[in-house]
């Protein structure tokens, strides 16, 4: 079992900076990827972020990081816009031998607006 727990949203004005942290817990050893996804009222949720790619509506403006091997992921977030509100949620595939499984975090609410 892996939890997650975010971190790091709130209100922000437009062109403002956040950064989100995600710790994760327990079987960390097993973890083979971590990445930001977010979802805004009304919408699928979609890939933010991870360690290879990031959604074209945030290249050059948010960043991915790592820590610690596989434990806790970052998303420093800057130029921050209206369109950038939504929940933000960390994820992470667990693999055991051929099992794989997807844990997800609680989400943090971030809201861009003046």
């Amino acid at each position: 079992q892996v939890q997650l727990v975010e971190s790091g949203g709130g209100l922000v004005q437009p062109g403002g900076s956040l950064r989100l942290s995600c710790v994760a817990s327990g079987s960390i050893f097993n973890i083979n990827s971590m990445g930001w996804y977010r979802q805004a009222p009304g919408k699928q949720r979609e890939l933010v972020a991870d360690s290879i790619n990031y959604a074209d509506s945030v290249k050059g403006r948010f960043t991915f990081s790592r820590v610690g091997a596989k434990n806790t992921v970052y998303l420093q977030m800057n130029s921050l816009k209206p369109e950038d509100t939504a929940v933000y949620y960390c994820k992470a595939d667990e693999v055991i031998g051929t099992t794989y499984r997807t844990y997800w975090g609680q989400g943090t609410p971030v809201t861009v607006s003046s």
